[in-house]
């Protein structure tokens, strides 16, 4: 009976993994802003150039979208995992002995980088997809929201770090959390409920009502959804470009105030400790965002889910401008709690939009190659606020381009349209 109920709620083991996993995985790539300013400090390398070190890293990861899905595919998210920790561990590892450029460029850029691809929210949104349908926003929501969690714990606790002990001390410390916490657990996942004789939600048994989605009573467009989609197939129609637009300026909105933010709140007169925990804070109101976010996306849609997530980013953008002449702590709270609690509701429906427009047996090459959309644009969006910072000597143009990215974001989601192929649940007519 014990074992029954435990396989019966494995969805919601694997959802509890996938949490601890996000709130250290996530972070290790975040903590990249904790350590810009002291290495700035320490080397006196250009903003743009050593920002360009987390910009090069994702760009670089971007490769790793499509290897990723085939390797989910094949082999499931345990050996992603555990590739994922491999690549982190040695990142962090490695980055005391950077002495130049290039050295940061392959530490905390690639390896760490790449490394959090596995751990974060492509990774996830590979296989978490396949467990939920019914509350697939809400999941994934609970999922990912554990990068906040991570980041109120962390994050504070790396500051103090580099504080007392040096940036290079918090780099072996966050190594040695990622290998220690996160090797072990990881062989836990699975990546279907199939594999294990279950079914999505933890239902016992497929649902007869078409509730679920495993009847075609949430389908709206049955052509389309009765397609066996394979990549080619995929990138042969504009929703798949659409998604990816999407994918673009979000990420780019997302990662250009994530790695800034700390540098440009410390210049702007707060003080460092201050800023790191206004950086910790936003993942923190994350968690409420991702959650309720990921649960009004299973009765509303997707698209106005993404929608309020880049209103939320335009509105950190907006003050992050307006607290260059009023650096006041309201500003402050506001901005945070826009960032986090709406603009990291993307990450809630980041995986449920393609699923529901590809979802199949190729599902993981298809979202890994979306994937390298969306690390494109996390890749660009730091490294043009550096550069630009670095011509213009503010970032007010940065922050700007940041606005548009958002936009078109929120317009492209529109256009790709997933409410149009299928329904969640809370449109679906009941009785259907």
């Amino acid at each position: 009976m014990r074992r029954s109920l435990a396989k019966l709620f494995y969805g919601w083991i694997v959802i509890a993994i996938a949490f601890v996993t996000m709130g250290i995985g996530v972070n290790a790539r975040t903590a990249f802003s904790l350590m810009f300013p002291p290495i700035l400090d320490e080397f006196g390398w250009p903003r743009g150039l050593t920002a360009g070190a987390f910009s090069f890293g994702f760009l670089a990861s971007a490769i790793l979208g499509p290897v990723l899905g085939r390797l989910m595919d094949r082999r499931g998210p345990r050996s992603v995992m555990l590739l994922g920790v491999a690549m982190v561990g040695a990142g962090l590892g490695l980055a005391p002995l950077v002495t130049a450029p290039w050295h940061l460029y392959l530490t905390l850029g690639v390896l760490v980088a790449g490394g959090t691809v596995c751990l974060g929210y492509t990774g996830h949104a590979l296989f978490l997809p396949n467990w939920f349908v019914r509350r697939r926003g809400l999941a994934i929501g609970v999922a990912f929201s554990g990068a906040g969690v991570g980041a109120i714990v962390i994050l504070p606790w790396l500051q103090r770090l580099i504080a007392g002990a040096g940036w290079r001390t918090a780099c072996l410390a966050m190594a040695a959390l990622v290998v220690v916490v996160l090797a072990p657990l990881n062989f836990l996942t699975r990546r279907r409920p199939e594999d294990m004789g279950l079914w999505p939600d933890g239902d016992r048994v497929p649902e007869a009502t078409g509730r679920g989605g495993l009847h075609p009573a949430n389908v709206v467009d049955h052509a389309w959804a009765s397609t066996d989609w394979t990549l080619g197939r995929a990138m042969r129609t504009a929703r798949f470009w659409w998604v990816s637009v999407g994918f673009v300026g979000g990420l780019w909105a997302w990662y250009a105030v994530q790695v800034h933010q700390t540098k440009y709140l410390i210049e702007i007169g707060f003080a460092p400790t201050a800023a790191a925990y206004a950086l910790g804070f936003v993942g923190f109101t994350g968690i409420v965002g991702q959650i309720a976010l990921g649960h009004l996306s299973d009765r509303v849609g997707r698209e106005w889910v993404w929608t309020l997530a880049c209103a939320g980013f335009v509105i950190c953008y907006a003050l992050l401008l307006v607290m260059r002449e009023r650096p006041t702590p309201a500003l402050l709270y506001l901005m945070v709690a826009s960032q986090g609690a709406l603009g990291y509701g993307l990450a809630s429906v980041f995986g449920a939009i393609p699923a529901e427009l590809f979802q199949g047996k190729h599902y993981g090459m298809i979202f890994g190659t979306l994937s390298l959309t969306s690390i494109i644009g996390g890749a660009m969006g730091p490294w043009i606020a550096g550069a630009l910072h670095d011509r213009t000597g503010d970032y007010v143009l940065a922050f700007w381009l940041s606005i548009g990215a958002s936009l078109v974001s929120a317009v492209a989601i529109w256009l790709a349209a997933p409410r149009k192929v299928r329904a969640v649940a809370g449109r679906v007519p009941r009785g259907s």
